[in-house]
């Protein structure tokens, strides 16, 4: 199949794939904030993958890290050690809060491993009756049936109900709505992201952050950060909470960790890593030799070439040249966000101006119905945030019908 048309290959996709996905496009090629489809056009990416490939595409060292591994070893399952694990392990815990880390394949999982632990650490503790979680409106937690059900959105419930009991919603950024919630006594941990994605690239306010600390502390529940899009430099910052000086007691990462290999984590203080004796998490395939050295490739990466710091300086470039020349547009309500996690939200639905700059040669996404979300590569350049601006200018200027 890879050698067939197009054509022939969107029909091939129809016959033998589940349709939870509608693409009009099959990239085959990618290189730094570039990509290129299976009939050759070429197109710049601000979709980095949905926040995956902060070093660009294909960066020579993760290509070459993970070539040499998998000449040497793939797998062998968590029941030996994986050295791997040990170094990049080290390396978050240099960057973060976090003392021990558990390392497993996609955001999900390591959302419902925080859950677990959230809970068995309140059991272990005494406090068998804390066992709701919070979430916050319009959140993305992930797909499986914990994650989604933090999901604060109907739209990814639709069909699969009744979700799992203890878990509320509160307003995003309502303080005393979510102290409410907390208080009830019951609550295991609270779970927000620093900026949310999925809800339209809003970024917390510093005074929510801290309200969630100070009440969680009170009541004696977890707080968890999902980071799984924000971390790793998106933001400007190595993670998204150190924005707000606020520290949670769990974070989960996934999306940039492998630099476009499949790769997750949880990770949080040692007072509550020890309630997870062997045996009670585990997965096979989670912090496999090739997914190490993808991780700890890229986390060499975040730190000698800087990316976060890069992500903080061409994020305010872009976003003044996006204020600059798209602020005053009649479609534009807002723009905002924080390093390169940028949103654009439009007085109509957003779907039909990212198809209208696919067709330009474009990628970005829509993302709360009116939101274009911009997520690039945190090495993409000046050139290519003006090529990008001009072609969102363009499109916004005289949107499709």
């Amino acid at each position: 199949m890879p050698t067939a048309a197009p054509a022939d290959l969107f029909a091939a996709a129809k016959e033998v794939l589940i349709p939870t996905y509608a693409p009009t496009v099959a990239l085959v090629r990618g290189e730094g904030a570039r990509v290129w489809d299976a009939e050759g056009r070429e197109y710049l990416d601000f979709l980095a993958g949905i926040a995956v490939c902060n070093s660009g595409h294909c960066h020579p060292r993760i290509v070459e890290a993970i070539r040499r591994q998998a000449g040497q070893l793939m797998h062998t399952s968590n029941v030996f050690l994986v050295p791997g694990q040990v170094e990049a392990a080290e390396r978050l815990t240099r960057l973060c809060f976090a003392q021990q880390c558990f390392f497993a394949n996609s955001g999900a999982e390591a959302i419902e491993g925080a859950f677990k632990m959230a809970r068995r650490y309140q059991w272990k503790n005494g406090h068998g009756g804390r066992t709701a979680f919070i979430a916050a409106h319009n959140s993305f937690h992930g797909r499986t049936f914990g994650a989604v059900t933090a999901t604060g959105t109907p739209k990814y419930h639709e069909g699969f109900g009744p979700m799992l009991p203890q878990v509320r919603h509160a307003p995003f950024n309502d303080t005393a709505a979510f102290q409410a919630e907390i208080e009830k006594g019951d609550v295991a941990a609270v779970i927000v992201e620093p900026v949310q994605g999925e809800g339209g690239v809003r970024p917390a306010t510093p005074e929510f952050l801290q309200g969630l600390r100070s009440t969680c502390d009170q009541a004696g529940a977890l707080l968890i950060f999902d980071e799984v899009q924000c971390g790793l430099g998106r933001t400007g910052r190595d993670f998204a909470h150190q924005h707000f000086g606020v520290t949670p007691d769990i974070m989960t990462l996934a999306k940039a960790l492998g630099g476009g290999f499949p790769v997750s984590a949880f990770v949080t203080t040692k007072t509550i890593a020890e309630v997870m004796t062997p045996g009670t998490h585990a997965t096979t395939f989670g912090g496999n030799p090739l997914a190490m050295a993808a991780a700890n490739a890229y986390l060499a990466l975040l730190e000698e070439e800087q990316l976060s710091a890069r992500a903080a300086r061409t994020g305010e470039h872009l976003m003044n040249l996006l204020r600059r020349e798209l602020g005053g547009l009649p479609l534009v309500k807002e723009i905002r966000g924080l390093g390169l996690m940028i949103g654009i939200e439009l007085t109509q639905p957003s779907k039909p101006i990212v198809a209208a700059c696919l067709e330009r040669g474009f990628l970005c996404s829509s993302t709360a119905d009116t939101v274009i979300r911009l997520v690039p590569p945190l090495i993409v350049d000046e050139g290519q945030c003006a090529e990008a601006t001009a072609i969102l200018k363009a499109v916004l200027s005289a949107p499709p019908a």
